[in-house]
């Protein structure tokens, strides 16, 4: 899926963050979300290689990145705990200053990310997210029933993470393929990926602890950083999908004006998963925001 791609991967906080780089220019981080890999960009990273150097990533917990047992605040599986990761990551690869795509987790880390480390970050884009704050504080009916993994994979371990054990195919079908276009984006070489991944015992726990902190953690770091007045300074592109859960049950681009003043975007004609469902569309809309 990543012809010509070679490896990136470093060791960071005691830990290998696997990724992959192909290009030159200036610096694109592509991050993926659950329950998935870097294998999310296969249709569009070789197209925004060629304007830019892209590395695409694997989250902690997920894909080949290093999955760390749980620490009782599930601290080290907080969205700044990963940002930071990943700016090791960059730095690694020589990047002092690179721009960032997150979809889903990886836009929740990149927002994180923004905040955390203003002068690392050139230009952020998130894919059909809207603040985890925000989310959990207005969740509705309609939420949790179609967002029902969030309350799930909170709970105490082991429960999940043997549920997930158990079947990790009937998992990956609920959550990818339970959205508004089913399990119609993603190919053959993709799926097969995301359940090698899922097929790990580790990820199980890995992707729980990712939850785990998000319900947790990572809201007091939000509520703290808005007590502050800390604010995402750089440019921000937000895009969702129109036929998803975020356009259905929020308001995503007011929500992220209490995070910046410099946000625009919109909702795009697809679902969730807007790199597998709508990859030209996407390419659309990123390639003239990260060039100009």
């Amino acid at each position: 899926m990543f012809e010509g791609f070679t490896d990136a991967s470093a060791q960071v906080d005691g830990i290998r963050i696997k990724a992959i780089r192909q290009g030159n220019g200036p610096a694109l981080l592509l991050l993926h979300g659950h329950p998935q890999t870097h294998a999310i960009w296969h249709k569009v990273a070789p197209r925004l290689a060629q304007d830019f150097t892209v590395v695409a990533a694997d989250l902690r917990g997920y894909g080949d990145s290093g999955k760390p047992e749980g620490t009782s605040d599930h601290g080290n599986y907080s969205k700044r705990r990963m940002a930071a990761d990943l700016v090791e990551l960059m730095r690694a690869q020589g990047f002092e200053r690179f721009a960032v795509i997150g979809h889903d987790r990886g836009g929740r880390v990149a927002a994180r990310m923004a905040l955390d480390h203003p002068a690392a970050l050139t230009k952020l884009v998130t894919l059909d997210v809207a603040p985890t704050l925000a989310m959990y504080e207005q969740t509705s009916f309609d939420f949790a029933r179609a967002y029902w993994h969030w309350f799930f994979l909170v709970r105490p371990a082991p429960f999940p993470e043997t549920l997930i054990r158990a079947d990790p195919d009937l998992y990956l079908k609920q959550t990818i393929g339970a959205r508004s276009a089913g399990l119609a984006p993603f190919t053959p070489d993709a799926y097969a990926e995301y359940l090698r991944s899922l097929s790990d015992p580790a990820t199980a726990h890995g992707i729980c602890e990712d939850y785990r902190a998000s319900v947790g953690i990572d809201l007091d770091h939000d509520r703290a950083s808005l007590a502050e007045g800390r604010r995402i300074e750089c440019e921000f592109l937000a895009l969702w999908g129109a036929q998803g859960v975020i356009e259905q049950c929020f308001e995503p681009l007011a929500e992220w004006r209490q995070w910046s003043s410099r946000v625009r975007g919109e909702a795009l004609p697809c679902g969730h998963y807007i790199p597998e469902e709508a990859p030209d569309l996407l390419l659309e809309h990123v390639l003239p925001f990260l060039s100009s």
